[in-house]
């Protein structure tokens, strides 16, 4: 069987769903590889390390598996070949009409966003690979667009202070940007609803901010804060981001808007020269005022909506992205050939849609359609 790597079309996107070390494994395995002209370009992986690696690049990619980072345009799915398999972050909620042609085209539509969060499938969990991206390209962020240095300096001009950065919502990308601007000489406090996240926070160099509110819900997960929460939470973090020199916020949802953590009034209550990185530009924003891939000053403060900040860095996040791909693939298939193990909660787990069905709950009540739940073949013992 072949698989198909494409270009991805989003504009500014650097990764690339395969890099050619992940070529060659597949290819040793016995897939046929298909790569469209320059899909790896911008991440510095060119069309001869493909067919090095053992692949054949085409014009117009096509295959019985086909992988992208992003979700396809409509005109994309439009070409994906029926009862095809497609794998990307999809974000099936926030792309129905790519779904629906997807789905009308009877393709397994597979999704990352959807992975289960259980220990087995963390080597395959892209959205934590990415985060780590986004996470250690939010503090660097943080220290170029602040005029002013991150570290302790103590010099015959002068001492200055390290800067302040307060960084909220402890996940991975969280603690990511807490080590990168540690690193970098910063001041660290950390802040998040979940309990469980003091110590992960204490352990990459932040001091935890404790404000009466948590919000833990089962697995270590957090749950939505009520309104009366909510208020409670603003209320205390106002004067925590009025004594910050940086704010990074990293609270991401997958496929659904971002919470809004830092309101108007906080954003004035900083000092002149503040700066705001908010990593959740591309879901809407964590400040009221980001506006995604733009720089916004308000009353001296400015706020920096990084936009696909894994896109910055599209060598390293290609890399790890390409091996996640391969974990989850050998799930639907090995030795060349699909074979979906429909009795794996992590196969159920991603599946969005297959033959014509709309597996995904979420996603079958947007589109107006029943939900049928995927049932594994039950073989007949010998």
């Amino acid at each position: 069987m072949k698989i198909a790597l494409f270009k991805e079309s989003r504009p500014g996107e650097t990764r690339v769903a395969l890099t050619p070390d992940a070529v060659k494994a597949l290819v040793a395995e016995g897939w046929q590889v298909e790569v469209e002209h320059d899909a790896g370009t911008l991440a510095h992986f060119l069309d001869d390390a493909y067919v090095s690696a053992g692949a054949s690049v085409v014009a117009a990619a096509s295959g019985d598996v086909n992988l992208r980072v992003n979700a396809p345009s409509l005109e994309e799915a439009a070409r994906v070949p029926e009862g095809s398999l497609h794998l990307s972050f999809l974000s099936p909620l926030l792309a129905l009409d790519v779904v629906k042609a997807l789905n009308d085209r009877r393709v397994t539509v597979v999704s990352f966003d959807l992975l289960p969060r259980i220990s087995r499938a963390q080597y395959m969990d892209a959205l934590s690979s990415q985060s780590t991206v986004s996470g250690y390209r939010a503090a660097l962020a943080g220290a170029t667009h602040l005029d002013r240095f991150f570290p302790l300096l103590t010099t015959a001009a002068g001492t200055i202070r390290p800067a302040r950065v307060l960084v909220m919502g402890v996940g991975v990308a969280g603690l990511q940007a807490i080590a990168t601007a540690k690193r970098l000489g910063a001041r660290v406090r950390a802040y998040d609803v979940r309990t469980a996240a003091k110590e992960e926070a204490e352990s990459a160099g932040a001091v935890f901010v404790q404000l009466g509110v948590t919000a833990d819900a089962a697995g270590g997960y957090a749950r939505e804060l009520t309104e009366a929460e909510r208020t409670q939470q603003q209320t205390a973090l106002l004067g925590e981001v009025a004594n910050s020199d940086v704010v990074i916020t990293t609270a991401a949802v997958p496929g659904r808007r971002s919470p809004i953590l830092v309101t108007t009034a906080m954003v004035e209550a900083m000092s002149e020269g503040s700066l705001i990185i908010d990593m959740a530009a591309d879901g809407g924003g964590n400040c009221e005022l980001t506006k995604a891939g733009e720089v916004i000053e308000h009353q001296g403060v400015r706020v920096v909506g990084l936009a696909n900040p894994p896109a910055e860095m599209g060598t390293h996040a290609s890399f790890l992205y390409a091996n996640n791909v391969l974990k989850l693939l050998g799930l639907f298939g090995s030795k060349g050939e699909l074979h979906p193990d429909w009795s794996d909660e992590i196969v159920v787990g991603v599946t969005v849609a297959s033959g014509g069905q709309v597996h995904h709950a979420a996603s079958a009540e947007a589109l107006g359609v029943t939900a049928v739940a995927i049932t594994p073949e039950v073989k007949e013992s010998e």
